[in-house]
């Protein structure tokens, strides 16, 4: 068990909330505030002009630079999600075109291409945090060959009821250690599951992630402030 537990913010995603940023300059001050709170690290998405998720280079490149220059030694992991882009042909050549680059992204091991859109970023120096919705994702990870060369796994049901989220977590762990994959471990859930998640992974010695992309309620039922 590590000494100390790894804290990743996920400080926006598609939640409608009054503190969910969406403007680089919002989204960094987000980031400093993570971090001074004890986050090693801040995971993001990256919104157009119209308030639209994107992968678009440029977008991307602005969210990136702003989170920087106020957190300047904190690594920033970005979405790759194919919500945002579906055809998985356009999404890999979206992220082809990316000059500047994340230290992290999060890769969904479910999603169509997912192998392909991995094996380019890690050719550019991007560390993986291999994404685990389900235990069908867990298997296709541990088949794909891609976990010698991943950062860490992200464990992500995505139930609703607290009991079957933490009892899906435990599924997909038992897959990787049937597997002998080692990996470092973050756990997390959505909505009020996110909380039952998070403490279950506490207590096997996993790290976790919280923040507005995955709850929006603190774990006694009140609205969360940011």
């Amino acid at each position: 068990m590590r000494s100390t537990i790894f804290l990743q913010a996920a400080l926006n995603g598609d939640r409608i909330h009054p503190a969910a940023p969406r403007h680089p300059t919002a989204i960094a001050h987000a980031a400093r505030a993570a971090v001074g709170a004890g986050a090693q690290s801040v995971h993001v998405h990256a919104f157009d002009d119209k308030g639209r998720e994107t992968l678009d280079g440029a977008a991307c490149a602005d969210v990136l630079a702003t989170i920087r220059a106020h957190c300047p030694e904190t690594p920033i992991s970005l979405t790759t999600s194919a919500t945002i882009v579906k055809d998985p042909r356009e999404r890999l050549s979206i992220v082809q075109a990316w000059k500047d680059m994340p230290d992290l992204v999060t890769a969904n091991q479910g999603e169509s291409g997912i192998v392909e859109l991995c094996e380019l970023l890690l050719s550019r120096g991007v560390a993986i945090e291999a994404g685990l919705l389900s235990v069908e994702d867990a298997r296709a990870f541990v088949k794909s060959g891609l976990a010698s060369r991943c950062r860490r796994v992200l464990i992500e049901p995505l139930d609703p009821d607290p009991q079957a989220a933490v009892q899906h977590a435990t599924e997909m762990e038992d897959v990787l250690l049937a597997a002998g994959i080692m990996l470092e471990q973050v756990h997390h859930g959505y909505d009020m599951a996110c909380w039952a998640v998070n403490q279950h992974g506490l207590g096997r010695g996993h790290g976790i992630r919280t923040g507005l992309e995955d709850v929006t309620l603190l774990p006694d039922g009140r609205p969360a402030r940011d």
